[in-house]
């Protein structure tokens, strides 16, 4: 009997630690049955305002009772107010921490899955570098090639350049020329339209023929 009692004293014990998801749970419960007393205050607070307001001046007695009680409701709300206020910063801190937790985890998992694939492929940091020197490499000579087919051999190598200013300078002058030519045409005609006389509009008057004289 005595040893069933020590090892039940002294024996080892279930760990009673909640999880991180428990323990938010329950602040979340403890906090709503908190906020259900705040409201009750808050009511017990206005019915003892009233109560004392009524009996102000025909009972000054029940007036205070009822200021007194109020003062108690109200250092219990602040008191509530103030426990509340601890749980939500304690309920944060432990989804921060889950969050954290999980955020930590999945960041090693991915380092794992990348170190895993860079064993895979066989790569380390010279074997890329030298993959790309010989991309750069490679596309060096591509645009070489390109630039060569781009550029006709004997094609336009013996042109003067100071030939063709002196042909596009003696074509500009013909077409000043040309454009001087055609405004002064239109000028003329605009100056013998204003010269010629108006086109009389009315009809012309009929004239009689003279009547033969009646033989005598």
């Amino acid at each position: 009997m005595i040893v069933i009692m020590f090892s039940w004293m002294f024996g080892e014990k279930k760990s009673d630690t909640p999880t991180a998801g428990e323990a938010i749970q329950k602040l979340r419960e403890t906090e709503e049955m908190l906020m259900k007393k705040q409201e009750f205050l808050e009511k017990k607070i206005e019915q003892e305002t009233a109560t004392a307001r009524k009996n102000a001046k025909t009972n000054k007695r029940m007036a205070l009772q009822a200021l007194k009680r109020k003062k108690n409701h109200e250092k219990k709300l602040q008191q509530i107010d103030g426990t509340l206020t601890t749980l939500e910063y304690q309920r944060d801190s432990l989804e921060a921490a889950g969050t954290n937790t999980a955020v930590f985890q999945t960041m090693g998992n991915a380092a794992k899955a990348l170190k895993k694939a860079h064993l895979d492929m066989d790569m380390d940091v010279d074997k890329v570098h030298d993959v790309m020197d010989e991309i750069a490499e490679q596309q060096d000579v591509a645009n070489e090639i390109s630039n060569a087919i781009s550029n006709p051999v004997g094609f336009g190598n013996d042109i003067d350049e100071d030939e063709l200013e002196a042909e596009l300078a003696e074509l500009e002058g013909e077409l000043e020329l040309q454009e001087q030519e055609d405004l002064d045409k239109k000028l003329f005609k605009v100056e013998l339209t204003l010269e010629l006389p108006e086109v009389p509009t009315a009809e012309p008057a009929k004239v009689e023929a003279p009547k033969k004289m009646e033989k005598e």
